[in-house]
C-alpha cells in the first residue's frame, strides 16, 4: 500500500478555504456593529443636546410664555432629528440584512461547488 506524502500547504489551503466564509462573516458583523455603535452615539448626543438646550431655555426664560414657546420649538427640533435618525437606522438595518443575505448566498454557492466536486471525484473513482 502506497503512503501519501503529507502536504502542509494543501492542508493550510483547505483550512483557509473552509473557514474563509466565517472570517468574512466576522469582519462584516464587526463593521455593522461599529456602524450601529456610532449611530447610537449620535442619537445619545442629540438627546443630550436637547436636554442642555431645555435647561438653558428654562434658565433664560423671562416668563412662562417664553419658556413654553422655546420648549415647543426645541421639542419640534428634537423630533425632526429623531425622525432623521429613524430613517438612518432603517437604512443601516436594510444594509446589514443585505450583507447577511449575500453572505448566505455565497456560502450556499461554495457548498454547492464543493458538493459538485465531490460527486465528480466519486464518479471518476467508481469508473
Amino acid at each position: 500500500m502506497a503512503e501519501r506524502a503529507y502536504d502542509p500547504n494543501a492542508w493550510m489551503d483547505a483550512y483557509r478555504e473552509s473557514f474563509a466564509p466565517v472570517y468574512k462573516a466576522q469582519q462584516e458583523s464587526l463593521k455593522t456593529l461599529e456602524r450601529f455603535a456610532h449611530f447610537q452615539h449620535a442619537v445619545i448626543g442629540d438627546c443630550i443636546d436637547a436636554g442642555i438646550n431645555h435647561a438653558q431655555a428654562a434658565l433664560s426664560a423671562r416668563n412662562p410664555i417664553d419658556l413654553m414657546v422655546k420648549q415647543v420649538e426645541l421639542g419640534s427640533q428634537l423630533g425632526e432629528k429623531l425622525r432623521n435618525r429613524a430613517q438612518e437606522f432603517s437604512s443601516l438595518a436594510s444594509e446589514a440584512q443585505g450583507t447577511a443575505a449575500n453572505f448566505a448566498n455565497e456560502a450556499a454557492d461554495r457548498i454547492r461547488g464543493a458538493q459538485a466536486k465531490t460527486e465528480a471525484a466519486t464518479k471518476r473513482a467508481v469508473a
